[in-house]
């Protein structure tokens, strides 16, 4: 199956250097349900002249790029939602496309979603096996209130992923104490890791 996704892949795209900014700007727009193609290229032009990127998206919002690199960008596309986009390669060549949405609502979750460079999406489950919330248990020298990994359960289980701007990591976090009764967030925080790192690995995520 792997096999057949990287033939496909290379064959589907040009093999030229690519930018995320230019692949930003090709997306379409049934992916891109906010901004317009001019949105995504005044946000490149406003950032190259030293101004602040920000663009008035379909819905008469404000729309701002955040940071812009060679193979990252983050944009803050409403009050209450960001979009994350990583360049990751898979050869010398073939590039993938990362997106990670994330909407606050009460609590931030985020959806990760992999494409091709011409937009294709590819199955998640061949770049990354996400985290189980019990991925998240540490446990505690606690013998009057321990909590066992079969108890570690989430009222309402929401993470949030980040991409690195610096390097190819993926960084989940546990969000569901932001929308959770005090008293259970307060029982599971102290058998919760802060957050689980991923490395990019031979074209996949890989837990550290």
């Amino acid at each position: 199956m792997r096999f057949i996704l990287l033939f496909s892949i290379f064959f589907g795209l040009s093999v030229n250097a690519q930018d995320i900014n230019s692949v930003f700007i090709s997306m379409p727009d049934s992916l891109s349900p906010i901004l317009t193609k001019v949105n995504r290229q005044d946000f490149s032009d406003f950032l190259s002249s030293g101004m602040k990127a920000v663009v008035k998206n379909k819905f008469d919002g404000k729309s701002e790029m955040l940071k812009l690199t060679e193979d990252y960008l983050l944009l803050k596309t409403t009050s209450v939602s960001s979009e994350e986009m990583k360049l990751l390669p898979l050869n010398d060549s073939v590039n993938v496309v990362c997106v990670v949405n994330t909407y606050s609502g009460p609590a931030e979750d985020s959806k990760v979603s992999f494409y091709t460079t011409d937009w294709k999406e590819l199955p998640l489950s061949d770049f990354i096996k996400l985290p189980d919330y019990k991925d998240f248990y540490k446990s505690q020298n606690d013998s009057i209130n321990s909590v066992s990994i079969d108890d570690f359960t989430m009222d309402m289980p929401v993470m949030k992923a980040n991409l690195s701007s610096n390097d190819n990591d993926i960084v989940f976090k546990i969000t569901s104490f932001e929308a959770m009764d005090k008293e259970t967030a307060e029982k599971l925080k102290p058998y919760t890791a802060d957050s689980l790192n991923y490395k990019w690995v031979d074209g996949t995520f890989v837990k550290e």
